[in-house]
């Protein structure tokens, strides 16, 4: 089989595509049916709360691309050796996976619901898939390009959520109370969601090979978690204010619900237009993970520093789509376990987003020392 260039360097990417790389991860999925786990308007705190926290983990991510480290596999390998590479590598297959899983059938259901309800949704797996292998096989630097058309496409969505801050919609006393009466177990599981919510740039460090300059990272990084944390508030309060903390529990997608009572003399379902665009969003991310999933297959057999080929990037992408039909077949179409795995996604992007830049400062600190 001829070989073919996934991961070769060109020509790297400016500050202002990490910004829009970094927001569009944030709020992918996560953003879609936040409400619904929040519910209490005292969230709003939670919301602000962990985007200064996650300031603090950017921080630390930071510190990480300043370093000589920061080149790619070569660089992890220097850090921290082979062969524990190797075993990290064989961990994060197993936690991408699940991530894909969750973001594709997540975003699947919705298309089924509302746009495409006797559609077979497996259907939906293979044709979503189809076009990110003809995206991810133009290689990473193609793929990175993809994200200034993801993010021009879809931020704007917030101008449709406008007219839910004004009256008769909205009403100042839907966002009482500002502080909880009591803590539960569901005000902690609100806070985990959230910071789960804003995981996403620990797997930025893939990508450190075609982002430039390291001098600026910070102040990038910085800059999407302010959007991201704006676009989580607007549409918290937004849904509050349209169906009250009582009733906002009971809907299992708010913002797309809302989106069907907005009224347009052009278009009489907006909540179509709205879906199938950010199924933009969907490719680009799914293609990336494609390229990072073949790319930690390469490291786990021992041909990184080979070609890659178009067979094994081939056998990968086949790996992934068997395994996401079998998940939404066995796993995602009934209730319970599906609520399972969304909840294994939800405990795995917390504790990556905090293990992740955490533990390469440490291994960095723990390798200045001994040199």
């Amino acid at each position: 089989m001829t070989s073919f260039s996934l991961y070769d360097k060109t020509t790297s990417f400016g500050s202002v595509y990490t910004v829009f790389i970094m927001n569009r991860i944030q709020v992918l999925y996560f953003l879609l049916i936040m409400p619904s786990f929040l519910v209490h308007p005292y969230m709003i705190w939670g919301i602000l709360t962990v985007g200064l926290l996650s300031q603090i983990n950017l921080f630390l991510l930071s510190k990480w691309f300043h370093s000589r480290y920061a080149g790619g596999y070569q660089g992890f390998v220097d850090l921290l050796g082979d062969k524990p590479v190797r075993i990290l590598a064989f961990l994060s297959l197993g936690l991408l996976f699940i991530k894909i899983a969750v973001l594709t059938l997540g975003i699947g259901e919705i298309v089924y619901q509302y746009i495409f309800p006797s559609m077979n949704s497996n259907w939906f797996v293979l044709f979503i898939f189809l076009i990110c292998y003809y995206i991810a096989s133009q290689g990473m630097e193609k793929t990175i390009q993809f994200v200034v058309i993801v993010f021009f496409s879809t931020f704007w969505i917030l101008i449709a959520f406008i007219p839910f801050f004004f009256p008769p919609t909205a009403a100042i006393h839907d966002l009482y109370p500002l502080f909880p009466t009591e803590w539960s177990r569901d005000s902690w599981r609100g806070i985990l969601f959230i910071g789960s919510a804003f995981s996403g740039p620990e797997l930025l460090v893939f990508l450190a090979p075609w982002l430039k300059p390291k001098q600026t990272i910070l102040k990038s990084f910085t800059i999407a978690n302010m959007i991201s944390t704006m676009e989580y508030l607007l549409l918290f309060i937004a849904s509050l204010f349209f169906f009250g903390s009582t009733y906002l529990n009971k809907i299992k997608f708010p913002v797309i619900d809302m989106i069907r009572y907005l009224q347009s003399p052009f278009f009489e379902r907006i909540e179509i237009i709205l879906i199938s665009i950010h199924l933009v969003v969907l490719v680009f991310w799914l293609s990336i993970f494609l390229l990072y999933f073949y790319g930690a297959a390469r490291v786990v057999v021992g041909t990184a520093t080979k070609k890659t080929t178009r067979l094994g990037f081939l056998i990968s992408w086949f790996m992934i789509v068997s395994g996401v039909m079998i998940v939404n077949e066995w796993f995602w179409k009934s209730g319970d376990k599906q609520i399972l795995l969304l909840n294994l996604q939800i405990w795995f992007g917390a504790f990556t987003y905090l293990f992740v830049p955490v533990s390469l400062l440490a291994v960095m600190k723990w390798k200045g020392r001994l040199s």
